[in-house]
């Protein structure tokens, strides 16, 4: 055996360190299918911990869309969108997801991804080159998806683009700083729906702002497409937004139930990023199978079943809101599916998951980078296929390992 070469020393030194912090992640293997009950690692656990909120993951109709699909176009695309890859699967999928935002962006066009970190990628650094070098202003919220700040650094190193960071809770600051930017292109930066707090972006006030100082405004809604709005077609539909300012990135790993992401933007927007955008240029395209399941899933998310779905996932929010409490641990107020439980440190933390697994339910720990220092928590998700039994086993569950954490930090 060769002897330990210095990169690997320091790669065991520093996961090593990450174990003494209680820092360091494991996967965890499943053997089911996406859905309120998972098979892991040969037990069952009651899942409340997975982005499917609609539960269409393991939707029938869908599964049977994607193996027709498989059986229509075959298992790849065989080459990026603008050599060979580019199906008529494909291009269904984008005139469609156009036509859901078209009440919301002029012109609207859409071009589909295989994940929301590369259309977050390719939109924040294909816009920034929209400006001569030095010359674009990014301001972006502070509590952003991973993806989009790696799309704001990644932008700022590509375009030499200054980076000013905000509180989405306080928009209202981001006007003196755009009062004094003088640069060529201004974007702000935002997710939609936080994806660790589950609260909402003033998108409609981030607009006006965005209208009044000449800037773009670019929002994630990887939370909130399928899940928001009447039809389920995103927060433009709830806020009811009409602008070509916006480039709205939607995610359709998540309430759509099967993968991959979009961009949607005003059509010279969209032209630009095929012509500029090198993620989707130096991407093999998504299996067009992909996209013809996603259509049918779309067709779910508009029609009446989609509806009561998002019914039942509101009124799973509203008991959580109404009948989760605590003594110590910090519940956010959140309208949205993702319902945090903050703990503050990660051996409490940590502790109430091991004691959760125990019980037969899965919710991770979340920890430092994911969230701020001292604010590790349980992400608990809805899906609409949780009963209101399944809701309030939890709550009953959760108080009493709250009482048990406390009981051993006071032994």
């Amino acid at each position: 055996m060769t002897k330990s070469f210095n990169a690997l020393k320091l790669a065991e030194e520093q996961i090593a360190d990450l174990d003494q912090q209680l820092l360091k992640r494991k996967l965890r293997i499943t053997n089911s299918p996406c859905d309120t009950k998972a098979l892991v690692e040969d037990r069952e656990l009651k899942a409340f911990c997975s982005n499917d909120y609609l539960g269409l993951a393991n939707h029938p109709e869908i599964a049977k869309a994607l193996s027709e699909g498989a059986q229509k176009y075959g298992v790849g695309s065989g080459a990026s969108h603008l050599i060979s890859g580019h199906s008529i699967a494909h291009d269904l999928l984008e005139k469609r997801l156009a036509s859901l935002q078209s009440a919301h962006i002029p012109k609207a066009r859409a071009l589909f991804f295989s994940t929301g970190y590369l259309a977050n990628l390719t939109a924040i650094t294909g816009i920034a080159r929209l400006a001569p070098q030095g010359s674009a202003s990014i301001y972006s919220a502070k509590l952003n998806h991973a993806s989009l700040i790696d799309g704001v650094r990644l932008a700022s190193a590509q375009t030499n683009a200054s980076v000013t960071l905000f509180d989405h809770t306080q928009p209202d600051l981001l006007i003196d700083l755009l009062k004094k930017d003088s640069k060529t292109l201004k974007l702000i930066v935002t997710d939609g729906v936080f994806s660790m707090d589950g609260d909402l972006a003033p998108v409609k006030k981030l607009l006006g702002i965005a209208e009044q100082y000449d800037a773009l405004l670019l929002v994630d809604d990887a939370h909130g497409f399928g899940v928001l709005g009447k039809q389920g077609h995103g927060i433009l539909e709830q806020e009811n937004i009409y602008s070509d300012r916006i480039i709205y990135i939607g995610t359709l790993g998540k309430a759509a139930g099967v993968s991959g992401a979009f961009i949607c933007a005003q059509d010279t927007f969209v032209e630009w990023l095929v012509q500029k955008g090198r993620p989707y240029i130096y991407s093999t395209a998504t299996p067009p199978a992909i996209a013809h399941a996603l259509l049918k899933s779309l067709e779910i998310i508009e029609s009446d079943e989609g509806k009561q779905r998002r019914v039942q996932l509101h009124r799973l929010i509203d008991i959580w809101q109404q009948e989760m409490v605590f003594s110590t641990w910090e519940k956010v107020s959140s309208c949205s599916p993702i319902q945090p439980l903050i703990l503050g440190g990660n051996a409490d933390t940590l502790l109430a998951a091991t004691l959760l697994d125990e019980a037969g339910y899965w919710i991770p720990a979340i920890r430092p980078p994911t969230v701020p220092v001292g604010s590790s928590r349980l992400r608990i998700t809805f899906s609409a296929n949780h009963s209101e039994n399944d809701l309030r086993s939890l709550i009953k569950t959760l108080q009493l390992i709250e009482r048990q954490v406390l009981e051993k930090n006071h032994s």
